[in-house]
């Protein structure tokens, strides 16, 4: 083993290293510098020759290893680099290239029915007041005359969740909660979900949404109640619309009546959709009950009130002729196409 020996194994490690792969650097790495590598078989061989012939060649040997190592190091470092740069160009944007076309941004329909519900009734005086969707037994049922033998209780099949909690029924409990802190007069609206055990079909739904109204006064008759809904009416579905109410009973109001709507469908003459009545319900109503006043702290003896509440969804099949509830809640962005084409 002598210099030129060493000489020629490096010109070989460097030919190879320029011109090598990622891949097949490592290969490289193992021939020249590995255990069983030619560097090694190279100090393996100075054994027999002189001190200081050793001494020179095994510097040789160990110089040429850390200049491969150098080699390899930089070749691979300018791979990647490459590699790199090379995938950047594939990935390029090209900002002349026209965009990718994206669908308009709609508006829900019951979130365009609840605005335009709350519209008529702020312009009529009233304010929009909120509750919590978890409710207390009290404020859902217990505030609002209804105990716990109430078979109302059992129509209205609640979610529980626990320490009488539960996913209001109704959102009737927020006119306790306004009554509780609030001293009249008062006109107050309650938009908002609801929830009950019901089976789903084309008009039944467990989530669903109502919208409240309370009025409480020292002047307030059964002959306002009508006039507020009656005004409603025409506001939501237009001048010719009729109001019907007929005897009904709520737990918490007393009188209390159904109130229903002309059909927009037919006018009131009868098709299909209102089943040949020429009406379609719509909401319940009546008077608040003086227990109810009396659970609030409210002197029923000098204050009158009136409660309504409407289903929102119902209200939104009426006006937009949608067939089925369930088109409200798949998430169909069909549906909302087919809506705005309405």
């Amino acid at each position: 083993m002598d210099l030129n020996n060493i000489k020629n194994i490096e010109k070989d490690a460097i030919s190879s290293i320029v011109s090598a792969t990622l891949e097949e650097l490592e290969n490289i790495r193992v021939k020249f510098l590995g255990k069983k590598g030619l560097l090694k078989e190279a100090l393996n061989k100075i054994s027999g020759l002189s001190l200081e012939e050793k001494k020179v060649i095994g510097k040789e040997i160990n110089d040429l290893k850390d200049k491969i190592e150098s080699y390899i190091a930089n070749r691979k470092e300018e791979l990647i680099a490459k590699e790199k740069e090379e995938q950047l160009k594939k990935e390029k944007i090209d900002i002349t290239l026209p965009g990718k076309p994206f669908k308009q941004f709609k508006i829900h329909p019951l979130s365009i029915v609840i605005s335009d519900i709350i519209k008529i009734f702020t312009k009529l005086g009233f304010s929009v007041e909120e509750g919590p969707e978890i409710e207390e037994e009290y404020y859902n049922f217990d505030a609002l005359n209804i105990p716990d033998y109430h078979p109302a209780r059992d129509d209205q099949d609640s979610f529980y969740i626990r320490d009488k909690k539960l996913l209001r029924t109704q959102t009737s409990g927020v006119q306790i909660r306004v009554m509780e802190k609030q001293k009249p007069p008062i006109a107050i609206i309650s938009p908002g979900r609801c929830y009950r055990k019901d089976d789903v079909d084309a008009t039944h739904s467990p989530i669903f949404h109502q919208i409240e109204g309370l009025v409480v006064d020292t002047d307030v008759s059964f002959s306002d109640l009508k006039g507020i809904l009656k005004l409603f009416a025409k506001e939501m579905f237009g001048e010719g619309t009729n109001v019907r109410f007929r005897p009904d009973f709520f737990p918490f109001t007393e009188p209390s009546a159904e109130v229903a709507f002309t059909c927009i469908s037919c006018g009131g003459k009868g098709c299909s959709m209102c089943k040949g009545t020429g009406w379609i319900e719509v909401a319940g109503c009546g008077m608040v009950d003086p227990e109810v006043f009396k659970n609030v702290g409210i002197d029923y003896e000098k204050y009158k009130g009136y409660a309504f509440g409407m289903g929102i969804e119902r209200i939104a099949m009426i006006k937009y002729r949608i067939p089925d509830i369930r088109l409200f809640y798949e998430n169909d962005v069909r549906f909302l196409d087919q809506f705005y084409n309405f």
